[in-house]
């Protein structure tokens, strides 16, 4: 077995089991509902969120990985998933879709750990229809100036340890630099502690 996929396939358990602590779902099941149409989920991930979708509202999901290892496990609970699902194993910055064919992307603890934020980024847009919108929430770089130093310090030693999670990127700042309006975000603490990983960005734009 590949190194890449052996770390995967070891990473697998406790990123299903971090990803799905309390704080982590309530986020999860304020935003979901929000979804509707066409929804690409670039980073399914295990299919944490797959349960969640309001089959009133969502007509079919594509979700999108680039670990086989994730993808296996999210097949499983795409089969008792509410609304149709489709899992494909590739990239955000690459996406297999045609331009304007997307109703809503949805971004919960993904935009952290995608390779080329930027490239992806412009995919989203590229894929989302006119009247399209993305739905997100994501941890990163804090408001206070002393734990986004803080951040700044730690994200070396943290990326690699942590799957290719950085700490320390403006979500909200990247969104509006590559052509997104903000169309409602909050921004809070989701736990006292760790400030470094706790603070979020929950919220929704649209293509300008």
């Amino acid at each position: 077995m590949p190194l890449r996929q052996l770390q995967e396939w070891l990473m697998r358990p406790a990123l299903d089991h971090v990803c799905a602590l309390g704080p982590v779902m309530r986020q999860r099941r304020r935003l979901l509902p929000r979804a509707e149409g066409v929804v690409l989920e670039p980073g399914v991930g295990t299919g944490l969120n797959l349960p969640l979708y309001d089959a009133s509202r969502v007509r079919h999901v594509i979700g999108i990985d680039p670990a086989a290892p994730f993808l296996d496990l999210a097949r499983q609970r795409a089969e008792a998933a509410p609304v149709s699902v489709e899992l494909v194993r590739g990239t955000a910055e690459a996406l297999p879709l045609e331009d304007d064919s997307v109703d809503t992307v949805l971004l919960t603890y993904t935009g952290c750990s995608i390779p080329d934020l930027d490239a992806a980024l412009a995919e989203f847009r590229r894929v989302l229809k006119p009247t399209g919108r993305l739905l997100l929430c994501e941890h990163g770089r804090a408001a206070e100036p002393r734990v986004a130093r803080f951040q700044d310090m730690l994200n070396p030693l943290w990326r690699p340890l942590a799957g290719g999670c950085n700490l320390n990127r403006d979500i909200g700042a990247k969104l509006r630099e590559h052509g997104f309006a903000i169309e409602h975000m909050e921004n809070f603490y989701l736990l006292p502690r760790p400030k470094s990983v706790a603070w979020h960005y929950f919220g929704a734009a649209r293509p300008r």
